[in-house]
């Protein structure tokens, strides 16, 4: 097996294999990439954060702008970071009580836990965060520090990112399953 795990056809699914068809490679790839360039948010708040640390202690000259654009990169980075995580299958899972059943049953386990805890949180998260955005974009909200960051409704507006990306994941998770039930697994050549 490939070491690769940011490919759709590297190490997905470590705990359930399942059947890819093209429309799901393609979503899967695409949630990937979209990953994979914000993985070097986290490169960049290192930096923020070795900068802020640097102006306040060894400059006594703290600046809420720096600390404030820490929590906003944390939070894109963890957002986006939700769906890449689910596709390649490295998400906390509690599999106490699937771990004893049928390769079958897993699968059947799997699709009703999406479709009856996963889908139902995430359509409603998008509910709520459209709103809470708009309302944000609509009043041009602001940091309520006098220094801090204008254009709040930007971080806000990546819950509706992540979000919908990690519906497109529940999405083409749900068709590898079925696929996977109906066709089985595909044989490697």
């Amino acid at each position: 097996m490939s070491k690769d795990f940011t490919s759709v056809e590297g190490s997905l699914d470590k705990k359930l294999q399942l059947r890819h068809i093209p429309i799901t490679k393609k979503i899967d790839n695409f949630v990937l990439s979209v990953g994979e360039v914000f993985n070097w948010l986290w490169v960049i708040l290192v930096g923020v954060i070795i900068l802020n640390v640097i102006l306040r202690y060894v400059f006594k000259n703290g600046m809420i702008e720096l600390e404030e654009l820490q929590w906003h990169l944390y939070c894109i980075g963890w957002l986006v970071g939700l769906s890449s995580t689910y596709i390649v299958d490295s998400h906390v899972r509690v599999d106490v009580l699937s771990e004893r059943l049928s390769y079958k049953k897993k699968l059947w386990f799997e699709l009703f836990g999406i479709l009856i805890l996963f889908l139902p949180f995430v359509i409603l998260v998008l509910y709520y965060a459209v709103p809470f955005f708009e309302l944000s974009w609509t009043t041009s909200e602001r940091s309520t520090s006098a220094n801090g960051l204008p254009a709040r409704w930007f971080v806000k507006g990546f819950l509706v990112i992540s979000f919908f990306l990690l519906l497109i994941s529940g999405l083409s998770r749900i068709t590898r399953i079925i696929a996977t039930l109906r066709l089985g697994l595909e044989t490697k050549k």
